[in-house]
């Protein structure tokens, strides 16, 4: 199809005013050519299948280049199954199809991309040529497709990204997926530390620190007294990879900083060293505010929080003034015992394990307090053996057992757990208090859901449906069971489709939506199956398709 322009002078418009002229009419949206007279509807319609090719080529109209494009650099991966194909095409042009209220029965397609996008870039497919511009411009309304964007793009579509200023995102060293910086030549490494884009050494030190630390640390030193605060700032954070005791001295430096957030950020990193000189300032003083107390035969824990926050602590990190509604005692207090190592309570407290520890009574209402900051230091330390002691037996319920009664703080202790015993752990929870509070554990999950976890959501979605209530309640935990669970479990819900007898007490209509939300949820999971089997398909073309131009 020829792309040459209608005849007479050109229509000036871009893509939108095309289309509202052409659904308004030209005599109502009229739009004058370059020499100022009206175009016909024909030529205005000619001129938008002009515009349309383009778009679809990702070319954006402009006079003719000097010289010809470069070709696409080749892609050696496989190409998809056709019926992987297919179906893509479909996700995409489902995905700008506007919302049409009420969802029914039928899938959404769009929350399926992203699970399609990892699975097909797990089996190592490129993209096709021709769904490069639809997949770009998802990722650039979509930001979270990005990470699964860019992978499967691959170097055709940084390639054809560079030609249309929509898509500069995928440019952007930043993102994740997009290619990484050369760090093998060191003067190139040199010239764009010193030269490059904020976003081009960031890139650049996450790069290196996954190298070698200590190159990297070696790098950031070099110009660190030269850096904005917020840069700073996001420089040390990179030291998060690799993170270990060669980085001690820059952190204990970056600690007098003239900026709070990166003197906060340093006592942090270095607070997660259980052996650094801050750690062990910090287990001193969290160690004189915590101490066993035996005055009445059994030991008890007894608290002091601290008096003042003196200089000396608010070099090492602690916040001096609380938020709003918190108690400055209590504030520094906490601030003490989530930065001290928490090896230091077994030698305090007589070798006692973190599950006796955390069954102690504590004094004057200081329980609360010092379990939250436990679980913090235990966050932060990624320490297992305390993660379970204060989440406690699944079958308590939160508000009744050690450590905190914050589901988030619950999400981030279950996440320090193998995924095994992490899923068994939720299931175990959903069984004894259904699904109502369980839908931040089950986001830390992984994915499927099978096994003992599977059946436990499918098991809690039943009981809920015949308590009579609306599913509306549950849509967030049905949602995500459209997309993490076990596809596998699909049969066991069929029987839960049909519209079941309503109880008198039963909200009118509940059965018929509950139905509808089975149906819709045992097609996803069917659809879903469908997709892994197309990907895993053996008929996949020829690895030698030409490169895109």
């Amino acid at each position: 199809m020829s792309t040459t322009a209608p005849t007479g002078a050109p229509v000036n418009a871009t893509w939108d005013e095309l289309v509202t002229s052409a659904l308004l009419g030209t005599d109502r949206r009229p739009l004058p050519r370059a020499d100022g007279s009206a175009p016909t509807p024909a030529e205005l319609l000619a001129t938008a299948a002009v515009h349309t090719v383009r778009r679809r080529a990702a070319l954006r109209p402009g006079a003719a280049a000097a010289e010809p494009l470069a070709p696409a650099p080749a892609d050696p991966r496989p190409s998809l199954p056709a019926a992987a194909r297919r179906r893509l095409a479909r996700l995409l042009a489902d995905r700008s199809s506007p919302p049409n209220g009420r969802r029914g029965t039928a899938p959404d397609l769009t929350e399926l991309i992203p699970q399609w996008l990892a699975s097909a870039s797990a089996h190592g497919y490129r993209a096709p040529a021709e769904l490069l511009p639809p997949l770009l411009d998802a990722a650039r309304a979509r930001t979270d497709l990005r990470p699964y964007v860019l992978p499967f793009a691959g170097p055709r579509g940084l390639w054809l990204a560079a030609l249309n200023p929509e898509w500069r995102f995928a440019l952007r060293p930043s993102s994740r997926g997009a290619q990484r910086p050369d760090i093998s030549d060191p003067e190139v490494v040199r010239v764009l530390w010193e030269e490059g884009l904020f976003a081009e050494r960031v890139a650049l030190l996450g790069a290196l620190r996954e190298r070698d630390p200590g190159e990297a640390r070696s790098l950031l030193t070099s110009t660190w007294t030269t850096e904005r605060a917020e840069d700073r700032l996001m420089f040390l954070d990179s030291l998060r990879s690799g993170l270990s005791h060669a980085d001690e001295d820059f952190l204990e430096q970056a600690l007098a900083d003239r900026s709070r957030n990166v003197r906060a950020t340093a006592a942090e990193l270095l607070s997660a060293l259980p052996g650094s000189r801050l750690a062990r300032r910090m287990a001193a003083r969290a160690m004189s505010c915590v101490n066993p107390d035996r005055t009445e035969g059994a030991v008890s824990i007894a608290v002091e929080a601290p008096h003042e926050c003196d200089p000396a602590m608010q070099r090492d990190g602690v916040v001096p003034a609380p938020p709003q509604g918190r108690g400055e005692r209590s504030w520094w207090l906490s601030q003490l015992v989530e930065s001290a190592p928490l090896g230091i309570w077994r030698g305090r407290f007589d070798g006692r394990t973190a599950h006796e520890l955390v069954s102690l009574p504590v004094a004057d209402g200081w329980e609360g307090e010092l379990h939250a900051a436990w679980c913090r230091a235990a966050v932060r330390q990624s320490d297992g053996e305390w993660a379970r002691a204060l989440l406690g037996t699944p079958s308590t319920p939160p508000a009744n057992g050690p450590g905190t009664a914050s589901l988030a703080e619950r999400s981030q202790l279950l996440a320090i757990l193998p995924p095994a015993e992490r899923a068994l752990w939720v299931a175990d929870f959903i069984s004894a208090h259904g699904l109502s509070e369980a839908f931040q554990l089950l986001g830390v999950c992984s994915v499927p859901w099978d096994g003992a976890l599977g059946r436990a959501v499918v098991d809690a979605l039943d009981i809920a449906r015949d308590a009579g209530s609306y599913p509306w309640s549950f849509s967030g935990v049905m949602g995500l069971a459209e997309r993490c669970l076990n596809p596998a479990e699909a049969d066991r819900l069929a029987v839960l489709t049909t519209t079941p007898d309503e109880p008198a007490d039963a909200s009118p209509g509940a059965g018929g939506y509950w139905s509808e939300a089975f149906q819709r949820l045992v097609s996803t999971l069917r659809l879903r199956a469908e997709m892994e089997a197309e990907l895993a398909g053996t008929q996949a073309e020829p690895a030698g398709e030409g490169a895109a131009r």
